[in-house]
Protein backbone atom coordinates (compact mmCIF):
# COMPACT_ATOMS: atom_id res chain seq x y z
CA UNK A 1 0.00 0.00 0.00
CA UNK A 2 1.47 3.96 -0.79
CA UNK A 3 1.85 5.87 2.00
CA UNK A 4 2.91 9.04 0.42
CA UNK A 5 2.73 10.30 -3.00
CA UNK A 6 5.49 12.72 -4.66
CA UNK A 7 3.10 14.50 -7.43
CA UNK A 8 4.98 16.72 -10.16
CA UNK A 9 4.16 16.60 -14.32
CA UNK A 10 7.18 16.81 -16.72
CA UNK A 11 5.41 16.64 -19.71
CA UNK A 12 5.25 18.33 -22.97
CA UNK A 13 5.44 21.84 -23.47
CA UNK A 14 2.49 22.09 -25.59
CA UNK A 15 0.38 21.00 -22.93
CA UNK A 16 -1.15 24.27 -21.48
CA UNK A 17 -3.22 22.52 -18.58
CA UNK A 18 -2.43 18.78 -17.18
CA UNK A 19 -4.40 16.95 -14.38
CA UNK A 20 -2.59 14.55 -12.14
CA UNK A 21 -4.51 10.99 -12.43
CA UNK A 22 -4.87 10.00 -9.00
CA UNK A 23 -7.74 11.67 -6.87
CA UNK A 24 -7.27 9.71 -3.43
CA UNK A 25 -4.26 11.59 -2.55
CA UNK A 26 -2.76 10.36 0.55
CA UNK A 27 -2.29 12.73 4.10
CA UNK A 28 1.25 14.33 3.49
CA UNK A 29 2.13 13.85 0.03
CA UNK A 30 4.59 15.54 -1.40
CA UNK A 31 3.91 18.50 -4.23
CA UNK A 32 6.66 19.46 -6.53
CA UNK A 33 6.29 22.63 -8.99
CA UNK A 34 8.64 23.40 -10.87
CA UNK A 35 9.40 26.93 -12.81
CA UNK A 36 6.64 28.13 -15.10
CA UNK A 37 4.32 26.34 -13.45
CA UNK A 38 1.57 26.51 -11.43
CA UNK A 39 -0.63 24.25 -9.00
CA UNK A 40 -4.27 24.45 -8.46
CA UNK A 41 -5.29 21.77 -5.60
CA UNK A 42 -9.06 21.46 -5.56
CA UNK A 43 -10.46 19.32 -2.75
CA UNK A 44 -13.95 18.23 -2.65
CA UNK A 45 -14.75 19.79 -5.85
CA UNK A 46 -13.21 23.30 -5.15
CA UNK A 47 -10.15 24.94 -5.50
CA UNK A 48 -8.47 25.50 -2.43
CA UNK A 49 -5.02 26.70 -3.43
CA UNK A 50 -2.52 27.85 -6.26
CA UNK A 51 1.13 26.73 -5.25
CA UNK A 52 3.65 28.35 -7.57
CA UNK A 53 7.28 26.61 -8.30
CA UNK A 54 8.36 24.74 -5.19
CA UNK A 55 7.88 21.38 -2.88
CA UNK A 56 4.31 21.34 -0.38
CA UNK A 57 3.33 18.99 1.68
CA UNK A 58 -0.51 18.34 1.33
CA UNK A 59 -2.89 17.67 3.63
CA UNK A 60 -5.72 15.52 2.99
CA UNK A 61 -8.32 13.27 4.45
CA UNK A 62 -7.20 10.24 2.76
CA UNK A 63 -5.46 7.95 5.18
CA UNK A 64 -3.77 5.53 4.10
CA UNK A 65 -5.71 2.88 6.44
CA UNK A 66 -8.63 4.80 7.00
CA UNK A 67 -9.00 4.77 3.07
CA UNK A 68 -8.88 1.10 2.57
CA UNK A 69 -12.21 0.71 4.98
CA UNK A 70 -14.06 3.52 3.46
CA UNK A 71 -13.74 1.96 0.37
CA UNK A 72 -15.23 -1.24 1.35
CA UNK A 73 -18.54 0.73 1.96
CA UNK A 74 -18.83 2.34 -0.44
CA UNK A 75 -17.80 -0.37 -3.28
CA UNK A 76 -14.62 0.90 -3.76
CA UNK A 77 -15.07 5.16 -4.44
CA UNK A 78 -13.12 7.08 -2.47
CA UNK A 79 -15.43 9.55 -0.58
CA UNK A 80 -12.74 12.12 -0.16
CA UNK A 81 -11.89 13.75 -3.66
CA UNK A 82 -8.31 15.63 -4.49
CA UNK A 83 -7.29 16.74 -7.74
CA UNK A 84 -4.15 18.58 -8.36
CA UNK A 85 -3.70 20.25 -12.11
CA UNK A 86 -0.63 21.80 -13.22
CA UNK A 87 -1.02 24.83 -15.15
CA UNK A 88 2.19 25.57 -17.99
CA UNK A 89 2.62 29.18 -17.94
CA UNK A 90 5.37 29.58 -20.99
CA UNK A 91 4.65 31.72 -23.71
CA UNK A 92 3.23 29.12 -26.73
CA UNK A 93 4.97 30.86 -30.05
CA UNK A 94 3.99 30.57 -33.72
CA UNK A 95 0.56 29.79 -33.24
CA UNK A 96 -0.76 30.31 -37.05
CA UNK A 97 -4.45 31.77 -38.02
CA UNK A 98 -5.66 32.79 -41.29
CA UNK A 99 -9.03 33.45 -42.59
CA UNK A 100 -10.84 30.76 -44.07
CA UNK A 101 -12.66 32.47 -47.03
CA UNK A 102 -12.62 36.26 -49.12
CA UNK A 103 -12.87 39.40 -47.29
CA UNK A 104 -14.92 42.16 -49.73
CA UNK A 105 -13.24 45.25 -49.04
CA UNK A 106 -14.27 48.74 -51.03
CA UNK A 107 -11.98 50.73 -52.54
CA UNK A 108 -13.31 54.67 -52.05
CA UNK A 109 -10.61 56.12 -54.35
CA UNK A 110 -11.70 53.85 -57.50
CA UNK A 111 -15.22 53.19 -56.34
CA UNK A 112 -13.93 48.79 -56.28
CA UNK A 113 -15.01 46.11 -54.77
CA UNK A 114 -12.29 43.79 -54.13
CA UNK A 115 -11.59 40.73 -52.15
CA UNK A 116 -8.92 40.02 -49.76
CA UNK A 117 -7.45 37.40 -47.48
CA UNK A 118 -5.41 37.26 -44.61
CA UNK A 119 -3.14 35.12 -42.36
CA UNK A 120 -0.65 35.14 -39.63
CA UNK A 121 0.60 33.85 -36.29
CA UNK A 122 0.59 35.11 -32.55
CA UNK A 123 1.49 34.02 -29.35
CA UNK A 124 0.02 33.02 -26.65
CA UNK A 125 0.10 32.33 -22.43
CA UNK A 126 -2.27 32.15 -19.65
CA UNK A 127 -2.83 34.98 -17.51
CA UNK A 128 -4.66 33.47 -14.99
CA UNK A 129 -5.28 30.34 -14.43
CA UNK A 130 -8.26 30.28 -12.38
CA UNK A 131 -10.29 31.79 -14.71
CA UNK A 132 -9.02 29.23 -17.26
CA UNK A 133 -9.67 26.14 -15.47
CA UNK A 134 -13.27 27.14 -14.24
CA UNK A 135 -14.32 28.72 -17.60
CA UNK A 136 -12.65 26.41 -20.08
CA UNK A 137 -10.72 22.84 -18.84
CA UNK A 138 -13.38 21.74 -16.65
CA UNK A 139 -13.01 18.68 -15.46
CA UNK A 140 -10.75 17.74 -19.03
CA UNK A 141 -7.48 15.63 -18.51
CA UNK A 142 -5.59 18.37 -20.49
CA UNK A 143 -5.69 21.56 -22.43
CA UNK A 144 -3.02 21.69 -25.68
CA UNK A 145 -2.19 24.72 -27.71
CA UNK A 146 -3.76 23.12 -30.54
CA UNK A 147 -6.88 23.39 -28.91
CA UNK A 148 -7.12 27.13 -28.65
CA UNK A 149 -5.62 27.82 -32.46
CA UNK A 150 -6.46 24.61 -33.98
CA UNK A 151 -3.63 22.03 -35.60
CA UNK A 152 -2.62 19.07 -35.92
CA UNK A 153 -3.67 16.68 -32.59
CA UNK A 154 -2.48 13.39 -33.05
CA UNK A 155 -2.78 12.75 -36.44
CA UNK A 156 -5.69 14.63 -37.16
CA UNK A 157 -6.73 18.34 -37.09
CA UNK A 158 -8.23 20.03 -34.63
CA UNK A 159 -10.20 23.51 -35.70
CA UNK A 160 -9.28 25.07 -32.24
CA UNK A 161 -11.65 26.38 -29.46
CA UNK A 162 -11.04 29.81 -30.69
CA UNK A 163 -9.95 29.48 -34.46
CA UNK A 164 -13.98 30.29 -35.39
CA UNK A 165 -14.26 33.45 -32.82
CA UNK A 166 -10.56 34.33 -34.46
CA UNK A 167 -11.23 34.43 -37.98
CA UNK A 168 -14.82 35.77 -37.16
CA UNK A 169 -13.00 38.80 -35.61
CA UNK A 170 -10.16 39.17 -37.95
CA UNK A 171 -12.72 39.32 -41.12
CA UNK A 172 -15.26 41.81 -39.19
CA UNK A 173 -12.45 44.51 -38.37
CA UNK A 174 -9.76 44.14 -41.32
CA UNK A 175 -12.02 46.09 -43.83
CA UNK A 176 -12.66 48.39 -41.28
CA UNK A 177 -9.29 49.12 -40.06
CA UNK A 178 -7.90 49.31 -43.49
CA UNK A 179 -10.88 52.16 -44.06
CA UNK A 180 -10.26 54.02 -41.23
CA UNK A 181 -6.31 53.90 -41.81
CA UNK A 182 -7.03 55.21 -44.85
CA UNK A 183 -4.82 52.50 -45.99
CA UNK A 184 -4.32 51.89 -50.40
CA UNK A 185 -4.53 48.25 -50.92
CA UNK A 186 -1.64 48.28 -53.31
CA UNK A 187 0.48 49.53 -50.32
CA UNK A 188 -0.96 46.87 -47.84
CA UNK A 189 2.33 45.18 -47.41
CA UNK A 190 3.87 48.68 -45.72
CA UNK A 191 0.84 48.72 -43.01
CA UNK A 192 1.25 45.45 -41.78
CA UNK A 193 2.56 46.37 -38.66
CA UNK A 194 -0.37 48.81 -38.07
CA UNK A 195 -3.15 46.39 -38.80
CA UNK A 196 -1.29 44.05 -36.34
CA UNK A 197 -1.38 46.15 -33.65
CA UNK A 198 -4.83 47.17 -34.29
CA UNK A 199 -6.37 43.72 -34.79
CA UNK A 200 -4.55 42.64 -31.45
CA UNK A 201 -6.64 44.85 -29.21
CA UNK A 202 -9.74 43.45 -30.73
CA UNK A 203 -8.61 39.83 -30.75
CA UNK A 204 -7.17 40.14 -26.65
CA UNK A 205 -10.84 41.19 -25.63
CA UNK A 206 -12.47 37.63 -26.33
CA UNK A 207 -9.24 35.64 -24.69
CA UNK A 208 -9.02 37.51 -21.64
CA UNK A 209 -12.45 36.15 -20.67
CA UNK A 210 -11.13 32.83 -20.47
CA UNK A 211 -7.95 34.11 -18.72
CA UNK A 212 -5.77 33.86 -21.91
CA UNK A 213 -3.69 36.49 -23.21
CA UNK A 214 -1.89 36.95 -26.74
CA UNK A 215 1.40 39.31 -26.30
CA UNK A 216 2.18 39.70 -30.15
CA UNK A 217 -0.30 39.54 -33.06
CA UNK A 218 0.78 39.53 -36.47
CA UNK A 219 -0.47 39.91 -39.76
CA UNK A 220 2.12 38.51 -42.22
CA UNK A 221 0.16 38.24 -45.38
CA UNK A 222 -3.12 40.29 -47.12
CA UNK A 223 -3.54 37.91 -50.30
CA UNK A 224 -4.84 40.35 -52.92
CA UNK A 225 -6.64 38.82 -56.43
CA UNK A 226 -3.93 39.62 -58.67
CA UNK A 227 -6.55 37.54 -61.50
CA UNK A 228 -9.22 40.12 -60.76
CA UNK A 229 -10.04 42.59 -63.44
CA UNK A 230 -11.21 45.22 -61.20
CA UNK A 231 -7.75 44.88 -59.08
CA UNK A 232 -5.89 45.18 -62.05
CA UNK A 233 -7.73 48.62 -63.00
CA UNK A 234 -6.70 49.66 -59.50
CA UNK A 235 -3.16 48.97 -60.21
CA UNK A 236 -3.28 50.49 -63.44
CA UNK A 237 -4.89 53.82 -62.33
CA UNK A 238 -2.66 53.89 -58.82
CA UNK A 239 0.70 53.70 -60.93
CA UNK A 240 -0.60 56.48 -63.51
CA UNK A 241 -1.47 58.40 -60.82
CA UNK A 242 2.22 58.26 -59.13
CA UNK A 243 3.87 58.72 -61.86
CA UNK A 244 2.12 61.77 -63.28
CA UNK A 245 3.30 63.33 -59.34
CA UNK A 246 6.45 61.97 -60.10
CA UNK A 247 6.79 64.33 -63.05
CA UNK A 248 4.85 66.98 -61.44
CA UNK A 249 7.66 66.61 -58.76
CA UNK A 250 10.12 66.88 -61.11
CA UNK A 251 8.65 69.64 -62.46
CA UNK A 252 8.39 71.91 -59.44
CA UNK A 253 12.10 70.55 -58.15
CA UNK A 254 13.46 71.77 -61.40
CA UNK A 255 11.69 74.88 -61.24
CA UNK A 256 12.72 75.77 -57.83
CA UNK A 257 16.46 74.67 -58.58
CA UNK A 258 16.40 76.95 -61.27
CA UNK A 259 14.34 79.88 -59.32
CA UNK A 260 17.45 79.32 -56.30
CA UNK A 261 20.19 79.10 -59.22
CA UNK A 262 18.90 82.89 -60.37
CA UNK A 263 18.79 84.31 -56.65
CA UNK A 264 22.08 83.02 -56.11
CA UNK A 265 23.22 84.65 -59.49
CA UNK A 266 21.55 87.97 -58.58
CA UNK A 267 22.89 88.37 -55.14
CA UNK A 268 26.51 87.45 -56.54
CA UNK A 269 26.03 90.02 -59.26
CA UNK A 270 24.92 92.47 -56.26
CA UNK A 271 27.60 91.80 -54.26
CA UNK A 272 29.90 92.07 -57.14
CA UNK A 273 28.23 95.92 -57.39
CA UNK A 274 28.55 96.27 -54.00
CA UNK A 275 31.73 95.32 -54.48
CA UNK A 276 32.87 97.53 -57.28
CA UNK A 277 30.74 100.36 -56.01
CA UNK A 278 32.46 100.60 -52.62
CA UNK A 279 36.13 100.34 -54.44
CA UNK A 280 35.63 103.47 -57.06
CA UNK A 281 34.06 105.15 -53.64
CA UNK A 282 37.62 104.42 -52.23
CA UNK A 283 39.26 105.35 -54.89
CA UNK A 284 37.51 108.70 -55.18
CA UNK A 285 38.40 109.34 -51.68
CA UNK A 286 42.14 108.49 -51.89
CA UNK A 287 42.63 110.91 -54.67
CA UNK A 288 40.25 113.76 -53.32
CA UNK A 289 42.40 113.51 -50.40
CA UNK A 290 45.59 113.42 -52.99
CA UNK A 291 44.44 116.30 -54.43
CA UNK A 292 43.55 117.90 -50.70
CA UNK A 293 46.66 117.14 -49.47
CA UNK A 294 48.63 118.27 -52.65
CA UNK A 295 46.84 121.74 -52.50
CA UNK A 296 47.28 122.07 -49.00
CA UNK A 297 51.07 121.95 -49.59
CA UNK A 298 51.20 124.14 -52.19
CA UNK A 299 49.12 126.38 -50.69
CA UNK A 300 51.15 126.00 -47.45
CA UNK A 301 54.54 126.13 -49.65
CA UNK A 302 53.29 129.84 -51.43
CA UNK A 303 52.27 131.49 -48.05
CA UNK A 304 56.03 130.72 -46.70
CA UNK A 305 57.07 131.98 -50.35
CA UNK A 306 55.55 135.32 -49.97
CA UNK A 307 56.09 135.41 -46.30
CA UNK A 308 59.44 135.34 -47.42
CA UNK A 309 59.60 138.02 -49.95
CA UNK A 310 57.41 140.70 -47.60
CA UNK A 311 53.92 141.27 -48.86
CA UNK A 312 50.64 139.46 -47.89
CA UNK A 313 48.03 137.35 -49.77
CA UNK A 314 45.63 140.84 -50.26
CA UNK A 315 48.90 142.90 -51.55
CA UNK A 316 49.92 139.90 -54.05
CA UNK A 317 46.25 139.79 -55.48
CA UNK A 318 46.05 143.34 -55.48
CA UNK A 319 49.36 143.23 -57.80
CA UNK A 320 47.89 140.37 -60.10
CA UNK A 321 44.82 142.84 -60.58
CA UNK A 322 46.68 145.47 -61.72
CA UNK A 323 48.96 143.81 -63.49
CA UNK A 324 45.69 142.25 -65.46
CA UNK A 325 44.07 145.33 -65.62
CA UNK A 326 47.44 147.41 -67.60
CA UNK A 327 47.77 144.45 -70.09
CA UNK A 328 43.84 144.75 -71.11
CA UNK A 329 44.54 148.56 -71.08
CA UNK A 330 47.48 148.24 -72.99
CA UNK A 331 46.44 145.41 -76.05
CA UNK A 332 42.89 146.57 -76.08
CA UNK A 333 42.85 150.34 -75.61
CA UNK A 334 41.70 152.29 -78.51
CA UNK A 335 43.52 150.64 -80.96
CA UNK A 336 45.46 153.50 -82.35
CA UNK A 337 48.50 151.89 -80.90
CA UNK A 338 49.97 155.50 -80.01
CA UNK A 339 51.56 155.68 -76.72
CA UNK A 340 49.06 158.37 -75.64
CA UNK A 341 46.38 156.37 -76.29
CA UNK A 342 47.48 152.98 -74.40
CA UNK A 343 48.49 155.64 -71.63
CA UNK A 344 44.83 157.36 -71.18
CA UNK A 345 43.75 154.00 -71.12
CA UNK A 346 45.97 153.11 -68.04
CA UNK A 347 45.13 156.42 -66.62
CA UNK A 348 41.24 155.24 -66.36
CA UNK A 349 42.73 151.92 -64.52
CA UNK A 350 40.91 153.37 -61.47
CA UNK A 351 37.60 153.46 -63.12
CA UNK A 352 37.99 149.96 -64.03
CA UNK A 353 39.17 148.91 -60.59
CA UNK A 354 36.25 150.46 -59.23
CA UNK A 355 34.14 148.82 -61.20
CA UNK A 356 35.41 145.61 -60.62
CA UNK A 357 34.32 145.72 -56.67
CA UNK A 358 30.84 145.45 -57.37
CA UNK A 359 31.10 142.47 -59.62
CA UNK A 360 33.46 140.98 -57.79
CA UNK A 361 31.06 141.48 -54.35
CA UNK A 362 34.59 142.64 -52.67
CA UNK A 363 34.32 144.69 -49.70
CA UNK A 364 35.14 148.21 -49.64
CA UNK A 365 37.80 147.92 -46.62
CA UNK A 366 39.10 144.91 -48.36
CA UNK A 367 39.56 147.01 -51.88
CA UNK A 368 40.56 150.39 -50.88
CA UNK A 369 44.41 149.35 -50.64
CA UNK A 370 44.02 147.90 -54.14
CA UNK A 371 42.08 151.27 -55.29
CA UNK A 372 44.68 153.08 -53.83
CA UNK A 373 47.76 151.99 -55.36
CA UNK A 374 46.18 151.87 -59.14
CA UNK A 375 44.67 155.22 -58.83
CA UNK A 376 48.09 156.53 -57.57
CA UNK A 377 49.72 154.59 -60.96
CA UNK A 378 46.81 156.42 -63.90
CA UNK A 379 47.79 159.65 -61.31
CA UNK A 380 51.52 159.76 -62.12
CA UNK A 381 50.87 158.34 -66.03
CA UNK A 382 48.40 161.44 -66.25
CA UNK A 383 50.46 163.88 -65.18
CA UNK A 384 54.21 162.72 -67.50
CA UNK A 385 52.15 164.89 -70.04
CA UNK A 386 52.90 168.51 -68.61
CA UNK A 387 55.19 167.73 -65.89
CA UNK A 388 53.04 169.03 -63.24
CA UNK A 389 52.45 166.23 -61.01
CA UNK A 390 49.19 167.59 -59.81
CA UNK A 391 47.87 168.08 -63.52
CA UNK A 392 46.20 165.35 -65.17
CA UNK A 393 45.83 164.73 -68.88
CA UNK A 394 42.27 165.53 -69.89
CA UNK A 395 41.00 163.16 -72.66
CA UNK A 396 40.89 164.24 -76.71
CA UNK A 397 38.32 166.39 -77.94
CA UNK A 398 36.53 163.99 -80.38
CA UNK A 399 37.18 164.80 -84.01
CA UNK A 400 33.75 165.37 -86.03
CA UNK A 401 33.87 163.69 -89.24
CA UNK A 402 33.09 166.35 -91.83
CA UNK A 403 35.59 168.75 -90.11
CA UNK A 404 38.76 167.17 -89.93
CA UNK A 405 41.44 169.00 -87.85
CA UNK A 406 44.59 169.92 -89.65
CA UNK A 407 47.90 167.93 -89.48
CA UNK A 408 49.65 171.19 -88.02
CA UNK A 409 47.15 171.76 -84.99
CA UNK A 410 48.73 170.18 -81.64
CA UNK A 411 46.48 168.82 -78.92
CA UNK A 412 45.69 170.99 -75.96
CA UNK A 413 46.30 169.66 -72.69
CA UNK A 414 42.87 168.98 -70.33
CA UNK A 415 42.16 171.93 -67.90
CA UNK A 416 42.68 170.89 -64.76
CA UNK A 417 40.30 170.65 -61.64
CA UNK A 418 40.97 173.93 -59.42
CA UNK A 419 39.52 172.77 -56.14
CA UNK A 420 38.51 169.11 -55.02
CA UNK A 421 35.01 168.16 -55.80
CA UNK A 422 32.94 165.04 -53.89
CA UNK A 423 31.24 161.99 -55.36
CA UNK A 424 27.57 161.93 -54.76
CA UNK A 425 27.64 158.17 -56.25
CA UNK A 426 30.13 156.37 -53.64
CA UNK A 427 30.27 159.40 -51.03
CA UNK A 428 34.12 160.15 -51.69
CA UNK A 429 35.08 163.85 -51.11
CA UNK A 430 38.36 165.67 -51.98
CA UNK A 431 38.86 164.30 -55.25
CA UNK A 432 41.32 166.49 -57.60
CA UNK A 433 40.95 163.30 -60.65
CA UNK A 434 38.46 164.16 -63.47
CA UNK A 435 37.12 160.35 -62.31
CA UNK A 436 36.39 159.25 -58.87
CA UNK A 437 39.27 157.07 -57.81
CA UNK A 438 36.59 154.60 -55.98
CA UNK A 439 33.38 154.50 -58.26
CA UNK A 440 34.63 155.68 -61.40
CA UNK A 441 32.11 158.65 -61.40
CA UNK A 442 32.94 161.58 -64.38
CA UNK A 443 33.67 164.55 -62.13
CA UNK A 444 30.59 166.59 -61.78
CA UNK A 445 31.76 170.02 -61.78
CA UNK A 446 33.43 172.77 -64.55
CA UNK A 447 31.63 170.97 -67.20
CA UNK A 448 33.86 167.99 -66.64
CA UNK A 449 31.09 165.77 -67.37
Amino acid sequence: MELISVIKYEGSSDVLVYKYPKEDINFGSQLIVHEAQEAIFMRDGQIVQVFSAGRYTLETKNFPILKGLIRLGTGGENVFHAEIFFINLTTQMGLLWGTDDKVRLFDPASGLNIDIGASGSFNLRIDDSKKLLTTLVGTAQTLLNSDIAGGEDNGEYNTGKFRSAMVNRIKAHLARVIKAKNINILEIDAYLDVLSSELLVIINQDFQVYGLFLPEFYVTTVQTPDDDPNFQALRQQFADRTLKIREEQIKRDTAEAAQQRKMVEAQTEAQLKMMGAQGDAEALRIRAQAEADAYLAKARVEAEEMKMKGYTYQEETARQVGMEAMKNGITGGSGSGSAAGGLGDVASLGVTLGAMGGVINMTREAMNPIMQNATQMGQGFGNAVSGNPSATQAPAAPVAPAAPVAPSSPVAPAAPVEAGWNCTNCGKTGITSRFCPDCGTPCQTQGAN
